[in-house]
């Protein structure tokens, strides 16, 4: 009764937040936000924590410090780290991720999260559990330094033309940031040395690289902790470790910006079919590459369901008939309710065509200079050409 009691009021309260119009992801100015606060000027962090495991997933030794007892150059050193955690592109590499409601009860992924941001790291059972769960669920071949640390921001209010009121505080926002870094050895060579005024090897050491994946718990959504979400990291966009993600955090991992961009032109194949054009397809980016111009100065990623691919390929010349299996082809490439990230779908900075012995690269604003005609009884791609025109930086004559 009490779990089903907890259930009702966790899902309650995600509704309250829906209907408020809250957002369920973080934008960059938030994501900058919380990277200011690594660096000496405004650091918030108070603890650190860290274990160094080795290939054969063995533990080799542990940190447990205050944070602002480190020296100075050392917590400069964490900073780089901790700031490459919340770099990338939305949607790409720093993925925002809902847990489902089933983990935030009966010691789920979340709950367990929340209890060790709870604890101020400062339960050293809780943070040795949480390093077991790591070793155990993480798929790496090598030596690796998992890193994890508490902050308190006293997020600042802002005033209705949104600058900041530093008289004035909203709330404080209590996260832990947990970063998975590589170690590898350095590379052999010649070093000068100075004291002896000569060139001798240089000596190999076992060097901290930057995180191959890590998380901002709880969520900064509409500038405030949104314990209910993550902000995932992963420096590879294509491997998202989705196995570690789904143990370790209990959240669906959602499709590779490249997962994305494939199950796009796939639905484009199947749906067109033996109609799949040149005209046609150029006709699709186009749409798509006008809906991203126009929403660049929304802060929030430009997100496509089901029914507005289907509307975008309308719009661009697709007959009703084609269209009228796009449902089952979606829902079989990409998921019922799944969206796809408009950014991840299309390159907005160059309109490729390709056979299989040319490659022809233009400016999407002038695809329509390229065009499928018959010449000769052969069917040809012409491309249109302005008075002047380079070969090898030669500048030819073009009539």
């Amino acid at each position: 009764m009490v779990t089903q009691t907890r259930y009702a009021h966790g899902l309650a309260e995600r509704d309250k937040k829906r209907c408020a119009g809250m957002r369920e992801t973080m934008i960059k100015t938030e994501i900058l936000e919380i990277k200011k606060q690594f660096s000496h000027e405004n650091c918030t962090i108070t603890k650190i924590c860290g274990c160094y495991v080795d290939g054969d997933k063995n533990i080799k030794t542990k940190l447990s410090e205050s944070f602002l007892c480190l020296p100075q150059e050392e917590t400069f050193k964490y900073f780089e780290i901790f700031k490459k955690t919340l770099s990338g592109t939305i949607g790409k590499n720093l993925i925002n991720m809902e847990f489902p409601l089933d983990t935030e009860f009966n010691g789920g992924t979340q709950e367990f999260l929340l209890k060790l941001r709870d604890s101020e790291l400062k339960n050293e059972a809780l943070v040795d559990e949480f390093y077991n769960k790591i070793i155990q669920m993480y798929d790496y071949i090598g030596n690796y330094l998992i890193l994890v640390v508490y902050a308190a921001y006293d997020v600042l209010a802002k005033t209705n033309d949104n600058i900041r009121n530093n008289d004035a505080s909203d709330e404080v926002y209590n996260y832990i940031v947990c970063d998975i870094c590589p170690v590898n050895l350095s590379k052999p060579g010649l070093s000068y040395n100075s004291q002896d005024n000569l060139f001798q090897n240089r000596i190999q050491d076992w060097v901290v690289g930057s995180p191959f994946n890590g998380f901002l718990f709880p969520a900064f959504n509409d500038r405030s902790a949104d314990i209910h979400s993550i902000l995932y990291y992963s420096k590879d966009s294509e491997a998202l470790h989705n196995d570690f993600v789904n143990q370790l955090m209990g959240c669906e991992v959602p499709l590779s910006a490249g997962g994305q961009k494939q199950t796009f032109q796939t639905l484009i194949e199947e749906t067109l079919g033996d109609d799949c054009e040149y005209e046609v397809v150029r006709n699709i980016h186009e749409k798509l590459n006008e809906i991203i111009e126009e929403h660049k100065d929304i802060p929030e990623p430009l997100t496509l369901n089901k029914a507005q691919v289907k509307n975008l390929l309308a719009e661009s010349g697709v007959d009703e008939e084609k269209l009228k299996d796009f449902d089952m082809h979606y829902e079989e490439s990409a998921g019922e309710n799944v969206s796809l990230v408009a950014a991840n779908l299309v390159n907005t900075k160059v309109f490729e065509v390709k056979t299989a012995d040319v490659i022809i690269k233009v400016n999407p604003e002038c695809a329509n200079l390229v065009e499928t005609r018959m010449v000769d009884g052969r069917r040809c791609l012409v491309i249109e050409i302005s008075d002047h025109v380079e070969v090898n930086g030669i500048t030819v004559k073009s009539n």
